[in-house]
């Protein structure tokens, strides 16, 4: 499959690969296949890649699911899905979460650079990433709603651990738009930049993330994202276990 026929390609460059979504044609809509495509870049990932960038060609991020292909009769559409017996049905759906659940393994980072539109499932694949850089004439949504359907991408408990519960039921329940500047007060955006500055701010923040050690900056990954479920004791445990692994690799006493 080539990145004309599923709409999605991977790129690398060293360290750095850069996921895709190039239809700009229709802002980036997205599709079943593009979702299997994404799935299956996680394992044809280079072991030296540490930082995944996500990009949109065009003026938007991505415009969310391609309704022209979603509202057909074929191959991954409502009236496919529906049909299918209830566990066949919900196997599918998590075979296409696996196309955003790989961008927070735990030995990358992942960045995605945002403009233009992120609606719905463009607004779960940012969600998807660990950091977000947005322009500011970015525009996010979980419009899912407003189609009678709900997030289901991966990216309803990455936005509660966001922006906690409150907040984050009304952005889904009201499919409402917000604002670059409205996503950075309440803890979506890492970073708002120009729209003209969004390349540049992706790369120097790409250069920060690589100029640390690899294992070291691993290690980090994997306690702040298991934070959440630990107590405080359970996590300085964790801390003195990782320094651990930390101080004895740099003595070459590591296994």
């Amino acid at each position: 499959m080539t990145a004309e026929t599923t709409g999605v390609r991977l790129d690398c460059d060293g360290p750095v690969a850069t996921v895709t979504l190039c239809r700009p044609d229709v802002l980036n809509a997205q599709t079943p296949a593009m979702w299997l495509a994404m799935s299956d870049f996680s394992r044809e990932l280079p072991g030296d890649v540490r930082v995944i960038v996500v990009r949109g060609e065009g003026r938007a991020f991505s415009a969310g699911l391609d309704l022209s292909v979603a509202g057909a009769s074929g191959p991954g559409s409502f009236a496919e899905l529906s049909t299918l017996p209830e566990q066949e049905c919900a196997d599918r759906v998590a075979e296409y979460q696996a196309g955003f659940t790989w961008l927070h393994r735990p030995d990358v980072i992942s960045v995605a650079a945002v403009q233009g539109h992120a609606i719905g499932a463009g607004f779960q694949l940012a969600l998807a990433c660990d950091l977000r850089v947005l322009a500011e004439d970015a525009k996010l949504s979980m419009a899912e709603v407003t189609l009678g359907l709900i997030p289901d991408l991966a990216g309803t408990k990455r936005l509660v651990e966001l922006v906690g519960y409150a907040r984050a039921l009304e952005i889904c329940a009201t499919g409402r738009r917000m604002d670059a500047a409205e996503a950075d007060r309440i803890g979506l955006a890492n970073l708002v930049v120009p729209t003209a500055e969004l390349g540049g701010a992706v790369r120097d923040l790409t250069a920060g993330l690589l100029a640390g050690n690899r294992d070291a900056v691993v290690e980090i990954k994997a306690l702040l994202a298991g934070a959440g479920g630990r107590t405080h004791a359970e996590q300085q445990r964790a801390e003195r276990e990782a320094q651990t692994r930390r101080l004895r690799d740099l003595a070459g006493r590591g296994e």
